[in-house]
């Protein structure tokens, strides 16, 4: 597996957020979590991204443990997190953007060529038609458009595992479709991807699993095409369906 979370646990103060979730991402495959609000999905992208150290349990990246104390931390890992303000500058071009911050020198100046160069080839690799002019600004682009540069930001740094935090909420039917479009060709391309999104329509339409966390813990991890969305539905409100989901430490379904 690219990602192992072993029995990952984190609190803030009195409140215990995540208790002791598993979950394991290979490459290749779009892992959707799902849950409701204050299910923690947050806090577990956060933990695996640096911004928050983890209480208890383990991260493993390709069989090695891992601490992951900074985002910094995660990037050397292959990890990119597209968060949903997608962290875009309006007033900076397309290039500019997915460079922001680790921009190519030709001695003490940009190297602006070789970054529109390896920004144009990003691009093309991800099968990107919608963006035909790398020097246009960001604000000049459609929420699709936006989203789209997010992610290709995202895989040009030799990223193994991207997270995609609510990739599609703001977005119209065919932007949508677009996006979930490239979704599917990071992990053609061998990318694992981790997939947080609400709209079970949109998950069911790229995922290969789907891991459902109810109030801070596992309640299933399953293959998308062995589930139902009423079925996913039940684990995120409730934590169980059919036999599947949280149960005591007697194993029995509360």
């Amino acid at each position: 597996m690219l990602l192992e979370l072993s029995r990952i646990s984190k609190s803030f103060g009195p409140v215990e957020v995540l208790s002791e979730v598993d979950l394991s991402i290979d490459a290749g495959e779009v892992c959707a979590l799902v849950g409701d609000n204050g299910a923690g999905k947050s806090t577990l992208v956060k933990c695996i991204a640096g911004i928050h150290a983890i209480d208890s349990g383990t991260i493993a990246v390709e069989g090695d443990s891992h601490e992951i104390g900074s985002p910094r931390d995660a990037a050397a890992l292959g990890i990119e997190v597209v968060y949903q303000d997608l962290a875009l500058c309006d007033n900076l071009d397309v290039v500019e953007n997915m460079f922001l911050g680790r921009e190519k020198l030709r001695g003490v100046v940009l190297d602006d060529d070789a970054m529109e160069q390896l920004a144009a080839e990003t691009l093309e690799s991800l099968a990107v038609r919608t963006i035909r002019n790398l020097r246009q600004t960001v604000a000049s682009l459609s929420g699709g458009q936006r989203q789209t540069v997010a992610i290709a930001k995202a895989v040009l740094w030799n990223s193994r595992l991207v997270i995609l935090d609510e990739p599609t909420a703001a977005l119209g039917v065919a932007q949508t479709r677009q996006v979930l479009e490239l979704i599917r060709r990071l992990a053609d391309q061998g990318l694992a991807v981790l997939y947080i999104s609400h709209n079970l329509n949109d998950v069911f339409a790229v995922a290969d699993r789907i891991a459902a966390l109810y109030l801070g813990r596992m309640a299933a991890v399953l293959d998308a095409a062995d589930t139902t969305q009423s079925q996913v539905v039940e684990l995120i409100t409730s934590g169980r369906s059919n036999g599947l989901g949280i149960t005591d430490s007697n194993g029995v379904q509360p």
